[in-house]
């Protein structure tokens, strides 16, 4: 199949992936972008999963002020090297990250960061809801299973939506850096204040 230079062109622009990749993917798509970013992104995300045990001293912290002062983020993102922190792409993820932090307000960046506690306070609650329900206990398990999984989405920032495109969570998101950069990526740490709130 003959691959158009500007389509090409259009897949690296939107995606960052280098044009041999970006070509690939094309071909493998029959020339739809929309499936070639698919492909990538899920090639990106496989490769990206190798680099995530990777040490990450570098870095940015990030401030984001929000609604003229009424929010603010601070977000600590680490990569691995000075070189990729001063990169500009890198500092639009940090902004990104603490754009989602104050839009959906995590309380935790992953679920492994919940106290014990807390999970099981939740599960309490689910099981009161459910227990006028007559379903049988391993068929609660398995919804007790589920809610907890909603409730992590809520509460744990990489397992958000991201709120630019719902269709991916925020781990989904970073992944696509992490391929993009060749390095890992995490979120260290962050602050979210709110006038009024604690």
């Amino acid at each position: 199949m003959e691959l158009s230079a500007e389509l090409i062109k259009e897949l690296r622009e939107r995606t960052g992936i280098s044009i041999m990749e970006c070509k690939k993917a094309l071909e493998e798509s029959g020339g739809d972008i929309e499936k070639a970013i698919e492909i990538l992104r899920k090639k990106g995300f496989a490769r990206a999963k190798d680099k995530m045990d990777r040490e990450t001293s570098e870095g940015v912290v990030y401030a984001y002020i929000h609604l003229d002062g009424k929010i603010g983020v601070l977000v600590e993102v680490n990569c691995e090297t000075d070189f990729v922190a001063r990169n500009e792409e890198f500092k639009e993820l940090a902004k990104n990250i603490a754009m989602q932090i104050a839009a959906a307000n995590p309380k935790y960046i992953v679920p492994e960061d919940i106290p014990p506690d807390v999970i099981e306070k939740e599960k309490e609650i689910i099981r009161e809801q459910l227990k006028d329900s007559k379903k049988p206990p391993e068929i609660i398990e398995k919804i007790i299973q589920g809610k907890l999984g909603k409730f992590f989405e809520e509460v744990c920032l990489l397992e958000q939506p991201f709120i630019r495109d719902d269709k991916i969570k925020v781990r989904e998101f970073i992944a696509s850096y992490i391929a993009k950069f060749g390095e890992n990526i995490r979120v260290r740490r962050f602050a979210r204040f709110e006038i009024g709130k604690a």
